[in-house]
């Protein structure tokens, strides 16, 4: 019979996968869904697990937000010491889920990955500090939550241009829906990178 690490490590990896990108810190999280004719469970966090599989983040702070199709938020941090890392995924609808690499020394600094979130796949994105983060709503009514490690701050407040041509992102939207505030981030080349 297997030790008693080895057996959990064996029922952590039952109940969810963790998929790694080329930038590294972000990772993808699908949890294993259990159904039957009343409905379904799934654990969407346990610090146990995520520990183990290497994100050792604390949060502090969740946060929901309900988005129209086409909507466009992003991309944001914050500077340190109010840095925030979050853990995002959709409890309806879809989003595509963005995050650049903005941390000075990486060699990947000013590159991004996008991740879709489904709330039929209840898959999970985590982004750690040092990357810019923004999501597109790709369904009316998308339902977006996340857990963040620190406090808001407004004074920290950052950002880059959505559409920076620099940064190549498809959203996946036509006519996105911005708000003011978005509109007039900078882009890479004007960002003094905080991290």
């Amino acid at each position: 019979m297997p030790g008693k690490s080895s057996l959990v490590r064996f029922l952590h990896k039952r109940y969810m996968e963790f998929k790694r990108f080329p930038l590294e810190g972000p990772v993808e999280i699908i949890p294993r869904r259990f159904g039957d004719a009343r409905g379904y469970f799934f654990e969407s966090y346990s610090y146990r697990i995520f520990a183990e599989n290497g994100i050792t983040t604390e949060f502090v702070q969740d946060n929901q937000s309900v988005s129209q199709k086409g909507v466009l938020r992003g991309l944001h941090f914050q500077e340190p010491p109010y840095a925030q890392a979050k853990l995002v995924r959709v409890a309806a609808g879809r989003a595509l889920d963005v995050a650049v690499d903005i941390r000075k020394n990486s060699p990947t600094y000013g590159q991004h990955i996008t991740c879709e979130l489904d709330a039929e796949k209840n898959n999970m994105f985590f982004v750690p500090e040092g990357f810019a983060h923004g999501f597109a709503a790709l369904t009316d009514n998308t339902i977006f939550l996340y857990k963040c490690s620190n406090y808001y701050y407004p004074a920290a407040e950052g950002g880059l241009l959505w559409n920076d041509p620099a940064l190549g992102i498809n959203w996946g939207v036509t006519n996105a829906i911005i708000s003011p505030k978005d509109v007039v981030l900078p882009t890479l080349q004007e960002l003094n990178a905080p991290f």
